[in-house]
C-alpha cells in the first residue's frame, strides 16, 4: 500500500484510507487551533499595550510622577519580566501614542449624535462603531502585530488612513515589509484616493464600496496617443486596449458601450464610457477629459448620471455613480462643484500617457541615393 504523507509507520497497525483521511483532518485541526492561539496571544499582549498607553493617558503620568516616569517604568517592568522583549522605555511611548492616536477622535464619536459623525464611523470601518468601553481594544487590532500598529501610526496621517492599511494588512496577511511598501506607494490615495460625495449620497455598505473601488490617480502608460491628442483620442487609446484598461479600473467592472447613446426630451446624448460594477450592482457613467477640471464637467457628468438612472436603471440595481477622469484637478474646485449635485460623483486624475513620436518628414538615406540616381539619370537623357 502507498505511504500517505505525514504517516509514520509503527508495530501492529493496518493504515487504510479513513486513517489518512482523519489524520489530513487533525492535522488541519491543529494547524488552525495554532493560528488561534498565535492570534489570542497577540490579541492580549496587544490589549495590555492597548492599557497600558490609556493609563499612561488618563493618570496623566508625567505630571503626577515627572517627566522621566516612562524611563523608570521601562526599568521596573524589564526588572520583574527579565525574560521578555517589548518593555522598552521606546515602545512605552509608542503605547501612547497609540492609544491617543485613536481614543481622542473615537471617544468624541462613540455618542455620535449628527449624520455626519455617524457616517464618518461608518466610513471607517465597523470595527470602530461601538466605542463606548475604552478599557476594550477594538477587535481588528488583534490580528494585527503590534510592529505594522507602530508603522500605521508613525506614518498615517488620519484615523480612515489607518484603518484600510489596518483591514489590508489583515487581508492581504501582509508582512511588515509588504505593509512598508504599500503605505509607501501611497495605495490609500491611489486606491479609494479620489475626490467623492459618495458618503453623504449612497446608503453605507455602498459609498464604503465605491469609494475603495476608484483611485485617485489612473496609470494610462498602456497607451499611446499623438503629440498632441484629443479626448477622442484617447478614448480610442483606451478601448483598443479595454483588457488593460479594466485591469487598471480594478476588479468588478463590465464595459458596456462607448459613446452610448441615451434620447433625452428627443434629444440624443452620449456617453464616453458606460460600465456596470457586479459588486456594486450599479452603472458607472465614466467620462475622459484631456485638461484639468472645470466646474462645468460636474453639471455635465450629473446629468449624464440622472439619464442612465431615468433611462437604463432598473429597480434591482443601485444608484448609477458618476466618475470622472481628467488631467489635473484643484481640490477646492471639486469640493466647490459637488454642492447642490444630488447624484453620487467622483473626479480623479490620469497620468503617464504615451505619446506617439513625431514621424519624420525628411526622407531617409536610401530614399535621397535613389534620388539622386533618377536625377542623374534625367540629367544624362537631357544632354542626350
Amino acid at each position: 500500500m502507498e505511504q500517505k504523507p505525514y504517516i509514520t509507520r509503527s508495530h501492529d497497525v493496518h493504515l487504510d484510507s479513513e486513517y489518512s483521511q482523519w489524520l489530513t483532518e487533525l492535522i488541519g485541526r491543529y494547524r488552525r487551533a495554532q493560528i488561534k492561539a498565535v492570534v489570542k496571544v497577540n490579541s492580549e499582549k496587544l490589549l495590555w499595550n492597548w492599557q497600558t498607553g490609556r493609563d499612561l493617558v488618563r493618570r496623566k503620568a508625567e505630571e503626577k510622577w515627572g517627566s522621566g516616569i516612562v524611563e523608570q517604568l521601562s526599568l521596573d517592568l524589564q526588572a520583574a519580566f527579565p525574560n521578555e522583549t517589548g518593555f522598552g522605555s521606546r515602545n512605552l511611548w509608542y503605547m501612547k501614542k497609540w492609544y491617543l492616536f485613536y481614543s481622542t477622535e473615537l471617544h468624541r464619536l462613540s455618542g455620535a449624535s449628527t449624520m455626519q459623525d455617524k457616517l464618518f464611523l461608518h466610513h471607517v470601518g465597523a470595527e470602530f462603531e461601538d466605542y463606548s468601553d475604552q478599557d476594550k481594544m477594538p477587535t481588528l487590532f488583534g490580528f494585527v502585530p503590534w510592529k505594522h500598529h507602530v508603522e500605521i501610526i508613525t506614518k498615517c496621517k488620519s484615523i480612515e488612513e489607518a484603518s484600510f492599511y489596518l483591514r489590508l494588512t489583515v487581508q492581504e496577511s501582509l508582512s511588515k515589509q509588504g505593509l512598508l511598501n504599500c503605505i509607501k506607494a501611497n495605495l490609500y490615495m491611489e486606491q479609494g484616493g479620489a475626490l467623492t460625495n459618495y458618503k453623504e449620497k449612497l446608503p453605507f455598505p455602498q459609498a464604503k464600496l465605491a469609494q475603495e473601488i476608484t483611485r485617485g490617480n489612473y496609470d494610462f502608460s498602456f497607451v499611446n496617443v499623438p503629440q498632441e491628442y484629443s479626448e477622442r483620442d484617447l478614448e480610442d487609446a483606451l478601448c483598443n486596449q479595454m483588457t488593460r484598461f479594466l485591469l487598471e479600473l480594478g476588479n468588478g467592472f463590465a464595459f458596456i458601450g462607448r459613446q452610448k447613446e441615451l434620447v433625452v426630451s428627443g434629444v440624443s446624448r452620449r456617453i464616453d464610457l458606460l460600465f456596470y460594477h457586479i459588486r456594486l450592482r450599479s452603472y458607472i457613467v465614466l467620462e475622459i477629459k484631456v485638461k484639468p477640471f472645470d466646474p462645468s464637467f460636474a453639471g455635465q457628468i450629473n446629468f449624464y448620471v440622472n439619464a442612465v438612472d431615468e433611462i437604463l436603471k432598473t429597480p434591482e440595481d443601485n444608484p448609477t455613480i458618476g466618475l470622472l477622469i481628467c488631467s489635473d484637478m484643484r481640490e477646492t474646485d471639486v469640493q466647490l462643484s459637488f454642492k447642490g449635485i444630488t447624484t453620487p460623483l467622483g473626479v480623479a486624475t490620469y497620468n503617464n500617457v504615451q505619446l506617439e513620436e513625431i514621424k519624420r518628414q525628411l526622407p531617409t538615406y536610401d530614399q535621397l541615393v535613389e534620388r539622386v540616381k533618377i536625377l542623374e539619370q534625367e540629367i544624362s537623357e537631357s544632354k542626350g
